[in-house]
């Protein structure tokens, strides 16, 4: 059973995250050498579900058993503590470093919106300071053994994206999460091509929003076009993990901070996702 998030007392040790020393890559190596498997989720462009998939990827493998770390690396934009329904929660600093916040099914969790004094509060940062605290976030933060962190990367190929691939060469891999919509799969081969151009293994290429199933008559339409993530997963040499329709209960629940894949888990939207776990966990176990 997962623990319920305890708002914890005290006053956030802002100087962990931004000090005048950066954290070395031998710092970082430290901290990561205690997590077996790490895996970056990114898109192309915003607005396909990343966050979602991320977020429901992190809750069926801590639902598997594993011990789960999640890493909102979307310093201007973090959604992942209202998605894990962590939102008004706060790190804590200790002599050994940061706290995650513990969400559910015990699943770390670490976020820049644990650092706002409110929701609505900017973060109006230059490159070199994400960088920086990306480094203190994977450096700083008390990980311990986790067998999987999963790192929900912002859309695109900018200055997140890359201190992360550049700060852990050793990822397993990335996943692409990609719309039927020719624009997004546009994006999303940029999105390839950005990670294949850092030398990091691509896992597979995820279609969300593939297909809106009625809930009265069970007809399925297509409101982004059909199969045009499978068309791009094979024109970029991709594996295809798999497709999941759209269902508005996934967007009922994600605003409630609850993962669909546990709480909605007999709908047709839980059971893609599951095989899609299933697939993705069978090819890192090839590669290892």
């Amino acid at each position: 059973m997962s623990k319920k998030p305890v708002k914890p007392s005290g006053k956030i040790p802002q100087d962990l995250l931004v000090s005048t020393k950066s954290s070395s890559d031998q710092e970082v190596a430290e901290r990561m050498k205690l997590v077996k498997h790490k895996i970056a989720v990114l898109s192309g462009k915003g607005g396909v579900g990343k966050t979602t998939v991320a977020v429901n990827l992190a809750t069926a493998l801590a639902w598997r058993g594993f011990v789960v770390g999640i890493l909102d690396a979307d310093i201007t934009g973090p959604d992942v503590p209202k998605m894990l329904g962590l939102e008004g929660l706060r790190m804590i600093g200790t002599d050994t470093g940061l706290e995650p916040v513990i969400g559910p099914l015990n699943i770390l969790t670490v976020s820049m919106e644990f650092l706002l004094r409110s929701p609505d509060t900017p973060v109006i940062w230059r490159g070199p300071l994400k960088m920086r605290v990306l480094t203190d976030f994977l450096s700083k933060v008390n990980w311990g053994t986790l067998d999987y962190l999963i790192i929900d990367l912002p859309p695109g190929t900018g200055d997140e994206s890359l201190s992360i691939m550049q700060l852990l060469p050793e990822l397993d891999g990335a996943i692409v999460v990609t719309t039927p919509q020719e624009v997004a799969l546009l994006d999303s081969r940029k999105a390839a091509n950005f990670v294949r151009q850092l030398n990091i293994p691509i896992l597979g290429l995820i279609e969300n929003m593939s297909g809106f199933h009625c809930p009265h008559c069970g007809e399925v339409t297509n409101l982004f076009g059909k199969g045009g993530g499978k068309t791009a997963a094979k024109e970029l040499d991709l594996y295809f993990l798999g497709e999941l329709p759209i269902d508005h209960r996934v967007m009922t629940l994600s605003d409630e901070g609850k993962p669909f894949i546990v709480s909605s888990k007999d709908t047709p939207v839980a059971k893609a996702f599951q095989h899609i776990v299933k697939r993705l966990l069978e090819r890192i176990e090839g590669q290892h």
